[in-house]
């Protein structure tokens, strides 16, 4: 540890990350820290080797760690991060903040980031991926991030510098998201929080919440998100295509393809994460043999596959 940077919150090598991701999977991070305050992620970045790799992970909802791990400084944002402010329309949420606990506090407040409460991991998540459902996105809402860059300095981005599209965004390699900055409409605190129970009922109904998933496996080949109303088309959907191709509640080893919803992938049976990886290659393949439909992966991939045993 002697070469790295001396830190103030905990720093740990070689911690196993499975227990850290909604699937259960991953090998260790070669270190792994969690800073005690915005000043002291950046006095660790400005000291780190530029040469090592580093890696911001949230709440792990929508991630696979490959077996073999990652060879990275993971750095996940704690207790100190995850605190929520509602000042007008404006609602601050820290970047470890939970979009459900976001979207509660708002609508208490008589805020409206209702889109927020089925959205599962946390706010620096929900803005490096454009997070949105049912019609609403975070660009709709974002006005600017405070983020620790690579180099270790603090700095405001304003939305429009991300340039949020469809589950992505451009955010500087190696910047860690600190806090988010929302405007919210106004709405009655009765009426928002009716409308979070119908989105979770609904949500409930028809998804496996229950299991461990990682959320959508694959990106919409329509380009946006379900938008919840009677006209909306399900042609190109992920689990429509994948359902046509004949995949609801296809396995390999441990994995499965939700026999309730074909877009989640399951971890059923101690799957690894090469298990996982592996059957939503396959789905990949057979779906474009099927349809000619290229589909692309949401839930984002890292590290290195397992050692051979040879």
């Amino acid at each position: 540890m002697s070469d790295l940077p001396q830190v103030r919150g905990r720093l740990t090598e070689g911690r196993v990350l499975a227990d850290l991701t909604w699937l259960r999977v991953g090998g260790p991070a070669d270190w792994f820290f969690q800073p005690a305050d915005e000043a002291d992620l950046g006095d660790f970045l400005r000291g780190l080797d530029p040469g090592m790799p580093v890696f911001p992970m949230g709440v792990g909802s929508n991630l696979i760690v490959r077996d073999g791990g990652l060879r990275a400084v993971v750095i996940r944002l704690g207790r100190g991060f995850n605190g929520i402010t509602i000042e007008g329309d404006t609602v601050r949420a820290g970047a470890a903040a939970l979009d459900a606990h976001v979207a509660r506090r708002a609508a208490e407040a008589g805020r409206d980031l209702t889109f927020l409460r089925t959205i599962p991991g946390s706010i620096g998540g929900a803005v490096r991926m454009n997070a949105g459902c049912y019609g609403r996105y975070v660009a709709d809402h974002l006005v600017s991030v405070r983020a620790v860059t690579r180099e270790g300095e603090a700095v405001t981005i304003a939305a429009g510098d991300l340039h949020l599209a469809y589950r992505q965004s451009d955010l500087p390699e190696g910047c860690v998201i600190t806090e988010a900055l929302f405007r919210a409409p106004e709405g009655d605190p009765e009426v928002l929080a009716a409308t979070m129970e119908a989105q979770l009922a609904k949500r409930d109904e028809s998804q496996p919440t229950k299991d461990r998933t990682a959320g959508s496996t694959f990106r919409n080949p329509a380009g946006f998100s379900s938008t919840g109303a009677a006209d909306d088309t399900h042609d190109l959907k992920a689990w429509k295509v994948i359902e046509n191709a004949g995949l609801r509640g296809a396995r390999r080893g441990g994995a499965q393809m939700s026999p309730k919803h074909p877009n989640f992938l399951v971890n059923a049976d101690n799957a690894t994460a090469a298990d996982l990886e592996g059957l939503g290659e396959e789905v990949r393949k057979k779906v474009f043999q099927d349809s000619g439909i290229e589909l692309h992966w949401e839930i984002m991939r890292v590290g290195e596959p397992a050692p051979s045993a040879d």
